[in-house]
């Protein structure tokens, strides 16, 4: 909104009679809009922090510790969670008056967002209601988060066919090489379309929805998912101003999108809500983000690694949310097959604190390991 006022309207170079107020021009920018997205999302989830948790507690809305966690938990029982819908406000907002909005990229990234948001609140509110750390089933959630991913393929198959999307691969370090998951012989059918789409389609509920379910799995500990987020944020928001500027992409041989530029204010903008978040997350919480919070973050950012086509740099990205997860599927895996446990407590950051390791401490050392390969990611653009 603010882009089209300040820009569009007040300076335009091409508008008849010249531009109205000349400095406007900086809003033309990416880099200076990303900016300001950044800071109002940022003091956005700052100012409104203290108003949501009095209303929080004033509507008893606290977390339910899991009896099987660690005992140390027990004392944040009854903390103010759903803070997640704070973090949506903080993004949503700076993004709708900053970006511009003619792009469908980021209406797409705006709707996995609160999609996954409205299923994470749906599941804090049944645990809310039930007064116990259960909400929805895992099948329930996953059904909810495979619906989601379907309607956003939908149109990212509606955009592949108008040219506006591509579904190739870019893989790190080899810059000829970018496999397809179409399947082209069926493409050319009407009848067959959509099942020319379904290699797509898996590959893209692994990338989303697991890293929905990753952050979900590692907030665990006061500020250490949205510790971890702002690290990833940051490095998406430089990979899509990467990806859709032309001169950095000629100089690092990436595939100029230049859709993609736009989605640089999104990933500025939650960058700047997950920092503002820490402010009130961080150890000891005042607020917890629950899974409206968790699997929204997680969401969106799966998917904007899909459509600036960076799915496998996203592992490195997102490389501690990553270890989170894969620790919970090795022990489940491990205990069912075998009878017997890898880890002393999953997902990772209970075994460590089974281990004794102080919670400030891992949530430390987990922000170290995260912004490591996250550092890795960014470096593998020039070494192609």
């Amino acid at each position: 909104m603010l882009y089209w006022l300040l820009y569009e309207q007040l300076y335009r170079p091409d508008r008849i009679g010249g531009p109205i107020v000349g400095p406007f021009r900086v809003f033309r920018y990416v880099t200076s809009r990303t900016l300001f997205a950044s800071l109002t999302s940022l003091f956005l989830c700052v100012l409104l922090g203290p108003w949501l948790i009095r209303k929080l507690r004033e509507f008893q809305i606290g977390q339910h510790i899991r009896e099987d966690g660690p005992k140390s938990h027990q004392k944040k029982a009854g903390t103010p969670t759903m803070g997640g819908v704070l973090i949506i406000i903080s993004i949503v907002v700076p993004t709708l008056l900053w970006a511009d909005l003619r792009h469908l990229y980021v209406w797409i990234a705006l709707f996995a967002l609160v999609a996954f948001g409205v299923i994470g609140f749906i599941d804090d509110y049944a645990k809310v209601m039930n007064k116990r750390n259960l909400g929805l089933t895992a099948r329930q959630k996953l059904g909810l988060q495979m619906l989601v991913a379907a309607i956003i393929t939908g149109v990212l198959s509606l955009m592949q066919y108008y040219g506006t999307y591509t579904t190739t691969l870019n893989v790190p370090f080899i810059k000829n090489f970018h496999p397809d998951f179409l399947i082209h012989s069926l493409m050319g059918n009407p009848f067959t379309y959509v099942l020319g789409f379904l290699p797509f389609y898996i590959f893209f509920v692994l990338v989303v929805v697991g890293s929905s379910n990753a952050v979900n799995i590692t907030d665990g500990l006061d500020g250490l998912a949205i510790g971890l987020m702002v690290i990833s944020g940051v490095a998406l928001t430089a990979l899509c101003y990467t990806s859709g500027n032309r001169e950095f992409a000629n100089y690092l041989q990436l595939a100029r999108n230049p859709r993609t530029a736009e989605l640089t204010i999104f990933c500025g903008s939650l960058t700047g809500a997950s920092l503002g978040f820490l402010w009130w997350n961080s150890h000891p919480a005042d607020i917890f983000m629950g899974d409206v919070g968790s699997l929204s973050l997680g969401g969106a950012m799966g998917v904007v690694a899909v459509l600036i086509k960076q799915e496998i740099l996203l592992i490195f990205i997102a490389g501690m949310f990553v270890v989170e997860l894969m620790s919970v599927i090795l022990q489940v895996g491990s205990y069912k097959l075998r009878k017997k446990r890898i880890f002393k407590m999953a997902p990772i950051h209970h075994h460590f604190e089974a281990l004794g390791w102080q919670e400030s401490k891992i949530i430390a050392r987990f922000w170290i390991a995260g912004l490591v390969l996250a550092l890795f990611a960014l470096t593998t653009l020039k070494l192609r």
